[in-house]
């Protein structure tokens, strides 16, 4: 059994310039019928543009084992430090025919 376990273990190696990481503050999701695609963007306040820090592009499979691990792992951190609130401006109903609100809009 444990020869078993070690052929199916991955190693998985993560270089100095991955981990520092990217922060993004949004992430845009389409998808086509073979792939989804995650940019993750980091958007500023007041600035016209902003840029895609990183892209992933995955299997539909993949993309909702994504989704289950998020799920599972948003439920452990609830668990532990409370329930995330989701953040509305004041004033800014947004969310309307699927918009996402914009906080930066005055």
């Amino acid at each position: 059994m444990e020869n078993n376990q070690k052929k199916n273990e991955l190693k998985i190696e993560l270089t100095p310039e991955v981990a520092c990481g990217h922060y993004a503050n949004l992430a845009v999701i389409s998808h086509s019928g073979n792939e989804f695609f995650l940019d993750f963007i980091s958007v500023a306040p007041n600035m016209p543009q902003a840029k895609v820090q990183s892209r992933i592009i995955m299997t539909p499979e993949n993309a909702k084992n994504l989704l289950f691990a998020l799920r599972d792992n948003v439920a452990k951190y609830e668990q532990t430090f409370g329930e995330i609130e989701r953040k509305q401006p004041k004033g800014n109903q947004g969310g309307g025919q699927g918009e996402i609100p914009n906080p930066f809009m005055a």
